[in-house]
């Protein structure tokens, strides 16, 4: 009896032992990241494994020059728009795509790729897949750059450059949106009904050169509702500077000043003193 008490303890070792040599987790040798930058009226995130040069000669030797390349480590880099987008001025609509890339010394193809189940095995790749292919310039970097890093650079409201960085190469791709249309389209639709946002309505027109006129409007609407909100009489005394009304620019900005003051707001008592400088400057050139 006493036997089979230890046989079976024997067998319980033996399989927690290998259960737990199962489980044994390790750092990976390329580390995964997830990225995610706010762009237009969505995001953009992008999915990929950060190899290390550990040493090594990169570009035209451990990544090939001519060849097309996972961009990254293990499984396929894979980006994710939220929106139609514009890659280097080529349509790209929104979704999922693994990107691959072909470096070469003067310059890199960028290929957008609809199978997402292809990873890292290039050999597979296949032409009908490719939804998108666009040629960029690389450039040197001065310093060196270890691990593979893709980075979201120069964000405006609008475009955003996607950068590969790895070892002393950058490779710069430009991502635009379009979103206009969209926002006029929903300002007009939003002004009609009540609760009307007339502030966000106006700021948009100021910072998008729309009518100007039609901003005030809004604006004056907009601090009626408001009295106390500093940041929309700054948005007001904006439109009237450029509207070229200079006394009612700085009686906007000594509005700002004021109420940024009781609400302990430095920014904005230093942008309100600047519009009345300003201000004071534009009426003695008039």
């Amino acid at each position: 009896m006493n036997k089979m008490y230890l046989l079976v303890g024997a067998i319980a070792i033996s399989a927690s032992t290998l259960l737990a040599q199962s489980t044994l987790k390790t750092p990976a040798p390329s580390s995964s990241q997830t990225i995610k930058q706010g762009f237009a009226l969505s995001d953009i995130t992008v999915d990929y494994s950060r190899p290390s040069v550990k040493g090594r000669t990169v570009f035209g030797d451990l990544v090939p020059f001519g060849k097309t390349w996972r961009t990254g480590a293990n499984a396929a880099t894979k980006i994710t728009l939220g929106e139609d987008a514009k890659v280097e001025g080529k349509d790209l609509k929104m979704g999922t795509y693994a990107v691959y890339s072909i470096p070469n010394k003067e310059s890199w193809d960028i290929l957008f790729y609809s199978d997402l189940t292809m990873g890292g095995n290039v050999a597979n790749y296949k032409a009908e897949n490719e939804v998108l292919r666009v040629t960029v310039k690389p450039t040197a970097l001065t310093t060196k750059v270890e691990t593979f890093t893709i980075n979201f650079a120069d964000v405006t409201p609008t475009s955003v450059i996607l950068e590969l960085l790895w070892d002393k190469t950058r490779v710069p791709v430009k991502i635009t949106g379009e979103i206009d249309t969209k926002v006029m389209k929903n300002i007009e639709s939003t002004m009609a009904v009540d609760g009307r946002p007339y502030f966000q309505a106006a700021n948009y027109y100021y910072e998008n050169d729309k009518d100007l006129n039609q901003a005030l409007v809004w604006i004056n609407k907009a601090v009626e509702q408001n009295p106390k909100a500093f940041f929309m009489y700054m948005v007001k005394a904006r439109i009237e500077f450029k509207l070229k009304d200079y006394n009612s620019a700085t009686v906007s900005a000594e509005k700002t000043v004021a109420l940024a003051k009781e609400a302990s707001n430095d920014d904005y008592v230093k942008m309100g003193e600047k519009m009345i400088a300003d201000a004071k400057v534009a009426a003695a050139k008039k």
